[in-house]
């Protein structure tokens, strides 16, 4: 097995532990949070801050970070970081439905559940909560992230950084931009610009 260091220890790490570990190594999780340090969440140790993923230097890393009010948190590690696109690992659940020539770029975490419906590409670093629905002809930029239930229709495009709440339904054809966010439950049937936030059904900009 590989062996496996998850960055942060919130909620989306336990997730990733639970969908790695039967596949990795799991060393432990890193979190610059110095009150964690030493604990074990779930039977793995908190290892202690990211600077730590340095003595690690065979390791491979998932950034497991997600906040709809820090839509560029994890682009912010891995710039930080600087590791080559080869030190991050991609998870994928094994109950995930993944078309046969999908590529899913280094880092991202692809949860339980999940269908993947046509070949298509998926960036890096995305996070892809459980029962997303993907279907043919989408673009899902890096760092995206998808909360539980998502569901896109054919040939819609999201730009990197953007979140997507639980539920939220999105029609064919449409864009959601870069650094958006779209409320949960929302059903989205215009086009969301870069960096504003559209909740509501129908999906309407909130500011």
């Amino acid at each position: 097995m590989n062996e496996l260091i998850l960055v942060g220890a919130g909620g989306l790490a336990r997730e990733t532990l639970a969908a790695a570990r039967d596949s990795w190594k799991v060393l432990g999780f890193v979190d610059d949070n110095p009150a964690l340090h030493g604990q074990a969440i779930d039977g793995v140790a908190v290892l202690g801050p990211t600077d730590l993923i340095a003595d690690y230097p065979d390791a491979q890393i998932v950034l497991c970070a997600a906040r709809s009010s820090d839509r560029a948190v994890r682009k912010r590690i891995a710039e930080r970081l600087a590791l080559p696109a080869e030190r991050y690992a991609t998870i994928v659940h094994p109950t995930a439905s993944i078309a046969s020539g999908t590529v899913v770029g280094a880092g991202s975490i692809v949860l339980a559940f999940v269908a993947v419906t046509a070949p298509q590409e998926i960036g890096e670093h995305a996070v892809i909560m459980p029962h997303v629905t993907i279907t043919h002809d989408d673009k899902v930029s890096s760092y995206v992230t998808f909360a539980a239930r998502v569901a896109l229709a054919g040939n819609v495009s999201v730009g990197e950084t953007a979140y997507l709440g639980s539920g939220a339904l999105v029609r064919e054809g449409l864009s959601v931009g870069a650094g958006a966010l779209v409320g949960m439950g929302a059903v989205v049937l215009e086009n969301v610009p870069d960096n504003e936030v559209w909740a509501g059904v129908p999906a309407r900009r909130i500011r």
